[in-house]
């Protein structure tokens, strides 16, 4: 049986070695190959290594060689067709079928390889000749040097509509097969078909072994319909499963330690000439799960690089949308964005391969991306958007389909919920099981923690997104307003401070100013400052915040000590500015981590998150000194 290049190379892209050799030799991971003793000769220290990046198995005791059919061969005893059955077996690949029409097709795919190169020859030499000159200056001007032109075999197609099909023709190729391998353009309404491409710049799309499958084209004239045009669909090229420069890359992937994958033909060529030669491209597509495959057959974690504006972002977060269902132990992606208004090809030439590197080495983890991909869809600054971002989050999850990988990204997600404000789940049994030995992990052995109900703290209670959202009025704005209206006494020296303090609600800054202008006028104790609020139309108000007042707050009430409830007020008012200040400052981080998601963004986060939390512990010192305890605050 004959089995073509094609086939066998998509055999060797779908099973990796180490899962056929690994059914043989207990292998071990080291770095990024896999080691174990010989099956060839007794030995007691490994010298059997196996790659799957470069496709092949070494074993250094016994000189032996070669790619997976080998080794079953060398193992088995069995025949190259019989080792071809087990891989494609294995890979769930149909054997192709001795017929006379494969054959044919066979050969047909043979031919269109053999046009193709013919064409890419003629491009190369027209962008030699006098009308490539313009062409020329194009490249010339994105610093593409004639070494570079020559290495990616770019070239010129003339604006002729006739030009490639007559040299082809002289050349005895029929029409027919032209139109099949994707040159010429034809159908019913066409009288005589003619050149697909015309005045553009040429890019050779060449598939795993170096052959030419099909061409990019980058149009010359601004006029163009499409400033870049691909090949359409042949027997040899499918666009969603094709790489541009796959075939370099695969070389470079392994010495590098990964494969970097940017949007186009001249960023991969403009990295490649500063000396970064791990590097493919999509074909003008957005990442599909093949092309995916292909990246992660050259490296665990490919780096995913896009321009650093807003159609570059929603391209990295169409890739998480396709790469989700695709996760596996050890198989993830990495993002790089570029600064806003870069691409690759306009950084290198900027700045060097220093700063195209230093992109990269600041790729986020897809984890990261994730995040800020439902962080960016809609603002987290009440507990409903919080829901919603948080609903998001693990409504993404649910797409992932390795169940290990999947509860580990659930893991990872409940922690930064956690660190981001949002409390965690445990047990449903409640505050009192958790407080038993062993009572707040799971009920039996291998049962699943349930969700308990969680109680607000003390800042949560009083914090001005949870008022606005219940219809409340805030408990700690509540204090402040009321202490004074209770003691007007205080207004002597906080006036100025009460009158700055930032409210979250009309009703309370209405009673507030209601207050200080009684106090304008008169109003010296409680009864004629409430007896004042109330011919004011601000009774009812004033009922809704004592209703509001929190039984903590003893330094509210009118038996608390003036000099007392002075003291407290300040400490209140200031832990109150502090908390709203980082609030803001909170929803502003959010914002920058929605369009810079950077580790020292996310960092901020946890750091302001970290600042509430122990403003929180501030709350409790006011709560639980001086009331309850007949202590004096002024002790603080």
């Amino acid at each position: 049986m004959r089995f073509t290049p094609a086939f066998l190379d998509e055999l060797r892209d779908r099973v990796p070695v180490s899962e056929i050799v690994g059914q043989r030799v207990k292998l071990k991971r080291q770095g990024r190959e896999y080691a174990g003793l010989s099956p060839f000769n007794a030995e007691k220290t490994p010298s059997f290594f196996v790659n799957d990046q470069k496709g092949f198995y070494h074993c250094f005791s016994s000189g032996r060689h070669g790619d997976v059919f080998k080794f079953l061969m060398e193992t088995d005893g069995v025949s190259f067709p019989e080792a071809v059955e087990r891989v494609a077996e294995l890979a769930g690949v149909p054997l192709p079928k001795e017929s006379p029409e494969e054959a044919r097709r066979a050969e047909t795919r043979a031919g269109l390889v053999e046009i193709m190169e013919m064409a890419a020859l003629f491009f190369e030499a027209q962008l030699q000749d006098r009308g490539g000159a313009a062409a020329r200056g194009y490249l010339a001007g994105r610093a593409l040097s004639p070494q570079l032109q020559a290495a990616f075999r770019m070239g010129y197609a003339p604006n002729d509509r006739f030009a490639l099909r007559n040299h082809l023709r002289a050349k005895n190729v029929p029409v027919a097969d032209m139109v099949e391998a994707g040159l010429l353009v034809s159908g019913p309404d066409i009288a005589e078909p003619f050149d697909r491409f015309r005045d553009r710049v040429m890019f050779p799309i060449q598939d795993a072994r170096g052959k030419v499958i099909a061409f990019g084209g980058r149009a010359m004239s601004a006029d163009a319909p499409a400033k870049y045009l691909n090949s359409p669909e042949t027997p040899l090229f499918h666009k969603g499963a094709t790489l541009f420069n796959h075939h370099r890359a695969r070389a470079a992937a392994h010495p590098a330690g990964t494969v970097i994958a940017v949007e186009g033909y001249v960023d991969v060529i403009a990295l490649s000439g500063a000396g970064i030669a791990h590097v493919v491209a999509t074909n003008g597509t957005a990442f599909t799960p093949e092309q995916l495959e292909l990246t992660w057959r050259m490296a665990p974690e490919p780096i995913l690089c896009f321009d650093g504006d807003k159609a570059g972002r929603r391209a990295g977060f169409r890739a998480i949308e396709t790469a989700l269902p695709l996760l596996q132990p050890g198989r993830s992606l990495r993002f790089a964005f570029l600064p806003e208004g870069r691409d690759p090809d306009d950084l290198v030439r900027a700045e060097g391969r220093a700063a195209m590197e230093a992109v990269l080495a600041r790729a986020s983890p897809m984890i990261d991306v994730l995040w800020a991909k439902e962080l960016e869809a809609g603002p987290t600054d009440t507990p409903e958007r919080a829901a919603a971002f948080e609903h998001r989050l693990r409504a993404a999850l649910a797409a992932i389909r390795d169940e290990t990988v999947k509860r580990h990204y659930q893991t990872a997600i409940q922690s930064r919920l956690q660190a981001f404000g949002r409390p965690a789940q445990t047990s449903r049994r409640g505050p009192a099981a958790a407080r038993r030995p062993g009572g707040g992990g799971r009920s039996r052995a291998g049962a699943s923690p349930e969700p308990v109900q969680i109680a607000a703290s003390a800042t949560l209670r009083q914090s001005p997104l949870l008022g606005a959202a219940s219809g409340r009025l805030p408990a700690r704005e509540v204090a402040l307003l009321l202490a004074p209206i209770n003691h007007p006494s205080l207004l002597e020296s906080l006036a100025e401070a009460f009158a700055e303090l930032d409210l979250s609600t009309r009703d309370l800054d209405r009673l507030r100013r209601a207050a200080l202008d009684a106090y304008a006028h008169g109003a010296s104790d409680r009864d004629e400052m409430r007896e004042a609020l109330r011919a004011a139309d601000c009774g009812a108000l004033l009922d809704r915040a004592d209703a509001a007042l929190l039984s903590s707050n003893w330094w509210v009430g009118e038996g608390a000590d003036p000099v007392d409830a002075a003291v407290a007020w300040r400490h209140a008012a200031a832990l109150h500015n502090k908390v709203r200040a980082l609030h803001k400052e909170l929803r502003s981080a959010e914002q920058d981590f929605g369009r810079d998601f950077t580790d020292d963004n996310f960092r901020r986060i946890v750091e302001i998150q970290r600042q509430l939390s122990a403003a929180e512990g501030s709350e409790a010192s006011i709560e639980n000194f001086g009331g309850a305890s007949g202590r004096s605050v002024r002790a603080m």
